[in-house]
């Protein structure tokens, strides 16, 4: 076991976000964690990803405020305690478009050697 305390937590540049903070919990380097990792992110308000795909599976599960997650097809928006899977080379684009902070668990698996 390996505990994690945020005040702990160093803050990393995820790459097509904008106005928000990023904290990888979980992960190799972190914790061993070999199959997955796990992140918290804080987006401000309007802040967000990008569109983009990438090869590995994702959970995002809001714990504060609500963003929307936009695909081609659809618009979703998800307020604390929602979350949603998003599939392997699924494109998605995140924004919060309110006027509230929303915080972020984010689960994505490590690609298959």
């Amino acid at each position: 076991m390996k505990k994690v305390e945020l005040k702990d937590v160093k803050p990393y540049q995820a790459p097509k976000h904008f106005n928000m903070t990023a904290l990888r919990l979980h992960g190799k380097e972190e914790t061993g964690a070999q199959k997955f990792w796990m992140g918290l992110s804080h987006f401000l308000p309007g802040g967000g990803a990008e569109y983009d795909a990438s090869p590995t599976e994702k959970i995002y599960f809001v714990l504060e405020g609500e963003v929307t997650v936009i695909n081609q097809e659809e618009r979703i928006t998800l307020k604390a305690w929602d979350s949603i899977h998003i599939g392997a080379n699924e494109g998605r684009e995140i924004i919060n478009e309110s006027n509230r902070p929303a915080s972020m668990l984010v689960v994505i698996n490590y690609p298959e050697a």
